[in-house]
This record gives structure tokens, C-alpha cells and sequence, in this order.
């Protein structure tokens, strides 16, 4: 199964938008959210502190500029097919 990497802190509203379109997107893709908050590991807070939410699909990369439902969307349907 597929599996989606979803950095993420407290108190963040871009990263709630996020969440909740991934769960919206189980409802037509296979896959599991292994969400990661940056504040518990120094390396994922020195990478991902300005990019947050971040999501990884295999190597599809989003970051927070990146995220809305077309581009989540779009990377499942790629990594699906691949799978």
C-alpha cells in the first residue's frame, strides 16, 4: 500500500487544510498517512520548518505552496499507477 509522509505541527491551519484533504482522498486512493511532527526530531525541524505542511508521495514532493486537492490528487494518481 502506499504510503504518504505528511510533515506537520501544532496550531497549523495550512497543515488541518492538508490533513483533511488527504482523508478526503482516501475515500478514492489506497494509501496511509505517516504524519510527522517536526517538533519532535532537530532534522525534520531544520528542513521541513519553512515548508510545512510538507508531503511526501514516494518522490513526489509538496510543500506548502504546493498543497491543494489537484496536486495531492494528481501525485496519487502517479504513484498509484506505478505501484
Amino acid at each position: 500500500m502506499l504510503n504518504v509522509v505528511f510533515y506537520t505541527k501544532e496550531n497549523c491551519s495550512l497543515c488541518e487544510d492538508a490533513s483533511s484533504l488527504l482523508t478526503l482522498l482516501q475515500n478514492e486512493y489506497a494509501f496511509t498517512i505517516e504524519e510527522r511532527d517536526i517538533y519532535t526530531n532537530d532534522k525534520w525541524l531544520e528542513e521541513y520548518q519553512l515548508l510545512i505542511p510538507f508531503v511526501k508521495i514516494n518522490k513526489i514532493e509538496l510543500n506548502c505552496e504546493q498543497i491543494n486537492l489537484e496536486s495531492l490528487e494528481g501525485a496519487l494518481k502517479q504513484e498509484t499507477k506505478s505501484a
